[in-house]
């Protein structure tokens, strides 16, 4: 049910992970933001006689543009501004460390460092590159030769790195030209019988304008409704799974974009407030459309389409017009016809009932530093990071690198190697070696060539813009960072580096390889362990929230008391809790898969997470229908019962499922 027999002559999971990419348009607008980060910065440090200061400032702004991914303005602050953060605190500790501690009390500090780190790492992609930055900057600010203390170097790295992220804030985006209208009315007007029912709109003509309020916003609500017409048309069909999950990531990525620090708690203008209406009028859509896939019979073409106006309504920022209304013979049916209505009504109104959006809760985060999973990988960070750092001082004590400190580049590559996020362990270590080997050759070639300083000014410049489109893959990504370090170095003064760090770099591979394959204290494993509990928590929150509708009294064509858990009043927080359990389980299945891409001996320790993760989506889904099935009827039909049954009786009866989490029910 669950298993998919690869052909005989595939790769290896570890090994074909390596080969595979993310695909998509060029961000062009990151790639100008790129191009105007490190190499402006450096050319103004250069005219104050400010070398070293225009370095950190380069360096800043290179992570930057790592961490700057699709996505809205505000989503940016977050992404960009706590790992910048996170560095600059890294750049002093390692600095002042340096100056002050002996070679064992260093390596003991960092190694520390890595263990908090670590710790933190486990929370989400944002802790995680806050510390991964945490620990290369500290490494940096120890072993990297500049003039400047250890507070400006601080102040150098954060103002590269706000640099690019005002870039980001001021300069606009493709797509900020929008429409501009207002609907007048709304309603039912019936067609023929058996063509269903339009529901029209009388609009005034749009007018377009620079609407430069939103960068990546208005795409992500467009792209939900998007992905809710394609789970429509793949309804009773063998893609209705894969559709199902990608609309979990729309929805997710639409929340993400939607969110972040802002200075009023709620929506300030009223275009905002409109966009965020326009998102929650999207969560009753996907509830029915999840409803009719998990019933596995064909919805008419005119339901997609309807839900595809809305989403070129949002796209554009224009009035919806028509929308095409769906049959009404089925529960699951009946609630797309309700909710398209609503959504013509959030349309006309421009505002709608603020749905409140789920944040982790300091019990939570605390959980996942705590967890298994994230003293796990704790221990390997610290460990990792600490061997690499006593390993570089011992080399640096040698006089492996002559004259020159640049010890750095051994631990700050460990750090990249052990996290998980980047692909499983091998191809990490694959991508790692042919990457910077890619970059070491070409930077060779180029040095050899450009004039000094004004041609590796220009070549750190273009290595800034290619940032943002090498980070589809990680060995892309290293070959271009390795050529903007390697320029920034030589432009700090060092000489050129590039055969040297073929050597580091291959060192931290065996490093991270010799650690990652050692046993630690508790159970392998730990992080994908921690993740479905994670979700099989918000599944269970979410099942039992739905179950509870089914009051006493509720019969064969009642409908729930609109006081009760199944009323009006309740489904936002209902929508909350089934967002929260997809979003979680999407993490647990990335996990899992990741785990599964390891080599042997490290899949093992996950094995059979994939299938548990599997019920639990489709136990979710059930959900799903069983709450569109109350909303009609006030009762559950034999088939979601029976339904309900297999798929908690197959998690009970699961290997792994008592030491994962504890059923319930």
């Amino acid at each position: 049910m669950f298993r998919r027999t690869a052909p005989a002559a595939a790769l290896p999971p570890w090994l074909a992970h390596a080969f595979r990419g993310q695909r998509g348009p060029v961000p062009w607008n990151a790639v100008v933001r790129g191009a105007l980060a490190a190499g402006p910065l450096l050319v103004v440090a250069l005219g104050l006689g400010r070398t070293g200061l225009g370095v950190v400032a380069a360096i800043g702004a290179m992570f930057a543009g790592i961490n700057d991914r699709p996505g809205s303005r505000r989503a940016a602050v977050r992404r960009i501004g706590v790992p910048a953060l996170a560095g600059a605190m890294g750049l002093v500790v390692g600095t002042y460390g340096a100056q002050y501690a002996g070679a064992v009390l260093l390596t003991l500090g960092l190694a520390a460092l890595g263990l908090v780190a670590g710790g933190v790492g486990a929370v989400g992609p944002v802790a995680s590159a806050a510390g991964t930055q945490l620990l290369v900057a500290s490494a940096v600010g120890a072993g990297m030769p500049l003039a400047e203390s250890g507070w400006l170097r601080g102040l150098g790295f954060l103002g590269g790195a706000g640099w690019l992220l005002v870039l980001r804030l001021a300069l606009p985006s493709p797509g900020a030209v929008a429409g501009e209208g207002r609907l007048r009315s709304a309603g039912r007007k019936g067609l023929f019988g058996f063509l269903g029912r339009e529901i029209r709109c009388e609009t005034r003509r749009p007018v377009g304008r620079l609407d430069f309020r939103f960068d990546g916003e208005r795409d992500a609500v467009a792209r939900v409704y998007d992905a809710v017409a394609a789970l429509l048309d793949a309804a009773g069909g063998p893609s209705a799974t894969a559709r199902r999950i990608a609309l979990t990531a729309a929805l997710d990525h639409a929340e993400d974009c939607l969110s972040g620090p802002r200075v009023r708690r709620y929506a300030s203008s009223a275009a905002e407030r409109r966009l965020h209406a326009q998102y929650g009028a999207a969560l009753p859509l996907a509830e029915a459309a999840t409803a009719l896939a998990w019933a596995g019979e064909p919805v008419a073409d005119r339901a997609g389409d309807g839900v595809r106006r809305l989403a070129a309504a949002v796209r554009d920022n224009v009035p919806v017009g028509p929308v095409p209304a769906p049959g009404r013979t089925a529960p699951a049916l009946r609630a797309l016809d309700d909710a398209l209505l609503r959504a013509a009504e959030v349309f006309d109104r421009g505002h709608g009932t603020p749905v409140p959006t789920p944040r982790r809760t300091t019990r939570q985060v605390l959980r996942l530093v705590l967890g298994s999973g994230g003293r796990e990988y704790a221990v390997r960070v610290a460990l990792s990071f600490g061997v690499a750092v006593a390993v570089a001082q011992a080399l640096h004590h040698l006089k492996w690198y002559g004259p020159h400190s640049h010890w750095y580049w051994l631990p700050a590559t460990a750090v990249f190697l052990v996290k998980p996020d980047l692909g499983p362990l091998a191809s990490r270590v694959l991508c790692r070696a042919a990457g910077t080997v890619l970059g070491a050759v070409a930077f060779a070639a180029l040095a050899a060539v450009l004039p000094r300083p004004a041609g590796l000014v220009v070549l750190v410049a273009v290595c800034g813009a290619l940032v943002p489109v090498a980070t589809r893959h990680f060995a892309a990504q290293t070959a271009v960072v390795t050529v903007l370090v390697l320029a920034l170095v030589m432009v700090g003064g060092e000489p050129q580096a590039s055969w040297s760090r073929l050597g580091e770099t291959l060192l931290a591979c065996a490093i991270v390889l010799v650690v990652g394959h050692l046993p630690v204290p508790g159970q392998r494993g730990g992080g994908v362990r921690d993740r479905l509990a994670v979700a099989a928590g918000a599944a269970d929150a979410y099942l039992t929230h739905v179950l509870t509708a089914a009051g006493p009294g509720s019969g064969k064509g009642a409908a729930p008391s609109p006081r009760g858990p199944g009323g009006p009043g309740s489904r936002p927080v209902r929508w909350v809790l089934r967002r929260e359990a997809y979003r979680t389980l999407a993490e647990a299945r990335a996990a899992s898969a990741l785990a599964a891409a390891e080599l042997p001996p490290l899949a093992r320790h996950s094995a059979g997470s994939g299938q548990v993760a599997a019920v639990l989506e489709e136990l979710v889904d059930t959900a799903t229908a069983c709450a569109v099935q109350l909303d009609d009827t006030g009762r559950l039909s034999p088939r979601h019962e029976r339904r309900l049954a297999e798929l908690l009786g197959h998690l009970s009866s699961a290997p792994a499922a008592g030491e994962i989490f504890p059923l319930r029910r």
